[in-house]
């Protein structure tokens, strides 16, 4: 592909949004990314990467010379940003908190960069496909299930209510616990376990994710004597915590889930 002479040259620092930025037939436009944004893997392949979405190296990303920069407020750093408007025009900052948040992430998109051939055209269609599985994904008629998220062992950690992890598994009407919320930023939207916390006990599933802990079938015993009520399961940590096109899978594979 050629560059055209006002092409946008984007800098995606959050996993998720470069995927779906891949979607929207924007990758041409891709000149750098973090080493965390692996999807899709053939339309990144060439991408420069400019360290972790925590720790960009802002001088290789400043000799790339991007006109956009994608940042997260979960996921990228304040002062990174901050250093990135020194720098780069436009500054496009998301923060999807819940499934139905995405439709706004993709309109989010298309206005910046749907005069882009295409963009519009797909952008359009992944809201389509995004509708039709919130529709599908809803929790009435479903029971409330007490259900503990593990992302981390060692300590335990998990996922506070206002993150899009909860909100995605509320859809089935399963229920994070503890029962608390983490705020817009920072440590308490993951807490840590001690591990005697006696609402444990009220867990009836527990769900290992596969990242950013990579947990295997050896933990599920561990899980369970952390919540002897419950049933322990290993799940897609990507298809439970990818926001973007990820979103549209990933209400499926939680359906499936909950029916299992």
């Amino acid at each position: 592909m050629t560059a055209q002479p006002n092409a946008p040259r984007i800098a995606s620092l959050v996993p998720s949004v470069t995927e779906l930025v891949a979607a929207l037939g924007l990758a041409p436009h891709l000149v750098a990314r973090t080493g965390y944004c692996i999807h899709p893997a053939q339309p990144l392949a060439g991408v420069p990467k400019v360290g972790g979405t925590k720790d960009v190296n802002l001088g290789k990303l400043r000799r790339l010379a991007p006109s956009h920069a994608i940042v997260n407020i979960d996921e990228n750093r304040l002062e990174t940003v901050e250093a990135l408007r020194g720098f780069v025009s436009q500054i496009v900052v998301t923060h999807p908190c819940g499934p139905e948040d995405v439709r706004g992430l993709i309109a989010q998109m298309m206005a910046v960069f749907g005069g882009e051939p295409g963009v519009a055209v797909r952008g359009a269609a992944l809201d389509a496909a995004l509708q039709a599985e919130l529709r599908a994904t809803a929790p009435l008629d479903r029971p409330a299930v007490p259900v503990l998220y593990l992302i981390w062992r060692d300590p335990w950690m998990t996922v506070a209510r206002d993150t899009y992890i909860a909100r995605l598994l509320a859809r089935v009407n399963w229920r994070t616990l503890p029962a608390a919320e983490g705020g817009e930023r920072g440590a308490t939207r993951y807490p840590k376990l001690r591990g005697d916390e006696p609402w444990l006990n009220e867990v009836r599933e527990v769900l290992l994710s596969s990242e950013p802990y990579a947990f295997k079938a050896e933990h599920l015993h561990e899980a369970r004597a952390l919540c002897p009520n419950a049933r322990a399961r290993l799940v897609d940590g990507e298809l439970l915590s990818w926001y973007g096109p990820r979103t549209v899978a990933g209400l499926r594979y939680l359906r499936g889930l909950a029916d299992a």
